[in-house]
């Protein structure tokens, strides 16, 4: 982390004297330790290789560092200073850094040290009041005060909301051909669409209940139409954590804490493996040589039909003024499938969190799914003899103003599975529910078809 840090008074940062700012070392034995090691270690070096995190934190790291070294005196100019960056701690991936070292960037430095000192400036005059008026210790600063308005503006639409009383019908409808019954929603009463405040209280749903039961019901038609899915992109560090939090019920600090253990990877034959790509980035794309493992595992697994005939998938990412300077989340060899992690060394959490990731990885190269979706319109009459609530042949009119209720029931079937053959069962309450409507569909659809 960083070895120095702003010192805790107003005239820390001067925009007078061009946003000159003062550092203090950290004194914490920790710090002081690791930089007396670092010193030391130089004693008869020849060169110097800073390989922080390869993102702007990770610049200002190795530029404070040299800040702090060069205040100890340590004579810098007789060392080779060199930058290395790496996305994965793999042999392959350091070996390729060492092979392509740079100096430091002037943009990150200087862009941490804007930030640094906007969040300085703001925050010194704002948290004293945040401590006179809500808590002692709270802060307020660049995040802080976007978050505070985001909270305020919904609570703002809590305070304003009007509670509207409103209901909805679900039908059970017996088919006499197919002799089972399915489920429709009423759209349509007496010729009139039904909006979704149309029915406002339980006088007016018993009205169309009873409505219901009088009328002669038939198949006013049944469509399908086939649809393709498409496979999301994989994880970038927000919808990492967003997720977490839905399939394992992670906070976004506990994601990103074992995301860092999966980074930093585990020992394996003497060595440390990184596990997954850095995780902090908002970049979707895959290296190349990453893209052609996972192409070949998707065929040994799935079988060529799940690999996209026309090549790779390239995604581009929709956050505005995103840098995508990395690559997105991923693990650093396909080949490694979660039920191959050394356990011994990771928790439960850890596993989850990589199966999510090798999952989506893998997805994310797949073959969209085909899926077949059937709509059937079922209207009603109190004119015929047909028994109520059993469905029957259509009349040759197709007049809604005719038709004494109208209802609607849909389904759809999964054709080809592509990328959803790669997800794993299980999930949140929600998908797990939709995973046990998903089996469900067949027999409905068998159901309208009949």
């Amino acid at each position: 982390g960083l070895c120095d840090d702003l010192v805790t008074r107003e005239e820390s940062v001067q925009p007078e004297a061009d946003f000159a700012m003062t550092w203090a070392v950290d004194d914490a034995p920790r710090s002081q330790e690791v930089l007396a090691d670092i010193q030391q270690a130089l004693r008869g070096a020849q060169t110097l290789l800073l390989a922080t995190d390869p993102d702007r934190e990770g610049e200002a790291i190795s530029w404070h560092l040299l800040e702090v070294l060069r205040a100890r005196r340590v004579d810098l100019q007789a060392l080779d200073v060199q930058r290395i960056t790496f996305t994965e701690v793999t042999p392959e991936a350091v070996q390729e850094a060492l092979g392509r070292p740079r100096e430091l960037s002037e943009e990150l430095i200087e862009a941490y040290l804007a930030r640094r000192a906007l969040d300085f400036l703001v925050g010194f005059k704002l948290s004293p009041l945040l401590w006179r008026k809500v808590a002692r210790g709270a802060s307020a600063g660049r995040v802080q005060s976007v978050a505070l308005r985001m909270v305020c503006e919904r609570e703002r639409e809590i305070e304003e909301f009007c509670a509207q009383e409103y209901w909805t019908i679900e039908a059970h409808v017996a088919s006499e051909r197919a002799g089972a019954t399915f489920k429709a929603d009423l759209t349509h009463v007496r010729g009139e669409k039904l909006e979704k405040f149309s029915i406002p209280d339980a006088t007016t749903a018993q009205e169309y209940v009873a409505l219901l039961e009088r009328s002669a019901l038939f198949f006013r038609s049944l469509k399908t139409k086939r649809v393709r899915r498409t496979p999301a992109a994989p994880f970038v560090t927000s919808t990492m954590q967003q997720a977490a939090s839905t399939k394992l019920g992670l906070s976004a600090s506990a994601t990103m804490k074992l995301a860092q253990d999966l980074y930093e990877g585990v020992r394996v034959g003497g060595t440390t493996k990184g596990l997954i790509t850095y995780m902090r980035t908002d970049g979707c794309f895959i290296a190349a040589a990453a893209l052609r493992d996972i192409r070949a595992q998707i065929e040994r697994q799935f079988g060529s039909d799940f690999v996209p005939s026309g090549g790779p998938r390239f995604y581009k990412t929709r956050v505005k003024n995103a840098q995508e300077a990395h690559e997105a989340i991923r693990p650093t060899s396909i080949d490694l499938q979660p039920a191959q992690l050394p356990r011994e060394q990771l928790s439960a959490q850890h596993v989850a969190l990589y199966r999510l990731i090798w999952e989506r990885t893998l997805a994310s190269q797949m073959a969209d799914a085909a899926i077949d979706q059937f709509s059937a319109v079922v209207a009603g009459t109190t004119t015929t003899s047909t028994s109520a609530g059993a469905t029957s042949a259509a009349p040759e009119a197709d007049d809604a103003a005719d038709e004494s209720v109208r209802l609607r029931a849909s389904c759809s079937v999964v054709v080809f599975p592509g990328f959803l053959a790669a997800s794993s069962p299980g999930g949140s309450a929600a998908e797990e529910e939709e995973e046990e409507e998903q089996q469900q569909r067949p027999q409905q659809q068998q159901q309208l078809l009949l």
